[in-house]
């Protein structure tokens, strides 16, 4: 097994027995005192091993193609019900999208333009976080590995003709390959409500 996929593997179950944990201690109101950064970087993380491991699930038991329909139709209800055990709104966006609904607002462009520049700087990138009227948004960067390069690396290198024409069928407008390993491949947005345990 690549230490890629071993990695992510291990990531997912973790996020997952957090998540199982935290039964019912989901929101500002009922968690120990943290900044809304943190908090927004906790819901980011805990989504991200849901995603893992149900995609890890897919690749496994179906290969790579399987892969393609699982986020077609998983991902977004997977998303869903994190944000609903969290009270929050999650999203995750791309100036290279690859689902239409996915595309990156003119202030969201403006932190990953940023966040490349960054990165071409030799920089770390930071997450952000926006006050709003009502809570908080966060930006968290999303960075390809080794496994996302099987569905958003280079044509005919990291994706076989095959299944990129797999991915044309469900995405025609798709523009999300030509990743490298260590790219900004998109980023997730974090809607946060107010609560009394946030510490500013």
């Amino acid at each position: 097994m690549k230490r890629s996929t071993a990695f992510i593997i291990l990531i997912g179950l973790f996020f997952i027995s957090c998540h199982q944990g935290d039964k019912g201690k989901n929101n500002f109101n009922s968690s120990p005192e943290i900044t809304p950064l943190e908090f927004g970087n906790n819901i980011a993380l805990k989504t991200m091993g849901i995603l893992g491991k149900n995609l890890m699930h897919a690749i496994n038991s179906e290969g790579t193609e399987q892969a393609i329909s699982f986020c077609s139709s998983r991902a977004i209800p997977l998303t869903d019900s994190m944000a609903l055990s969290f009270d929050a709104k999650i999203k995750r966006v791309s100036d290279r999208n690859r689902n239409p609904n996915n595309k990156a607002s003119t202030v969201e462009l403006d932190y990953i333009n940023n966040s490349k520049e960054a990165i071409s700087k030799g920089q770390t990138i930071k997450p952000k976080l926006i006050t709003t009227e009502n809570g908080y948004i966060g930006y968290y960067p999303i960075m390809t590995n080794g496994l996302c390069l099987k569905c958003h690396g280079q044509l005919n290198k990291d994706i076989a003709a095959d299944l990129y024409s797999k991915i044309k069928q469900l995405y025609p407008q798709d523009s999300a390959i030509g990743y490298k390993e260590g790219e900004l491949r998109g980023i997730w947005v974090i809607e946060m409500n107010n609560g009394k345990n946030i510490v500013n």
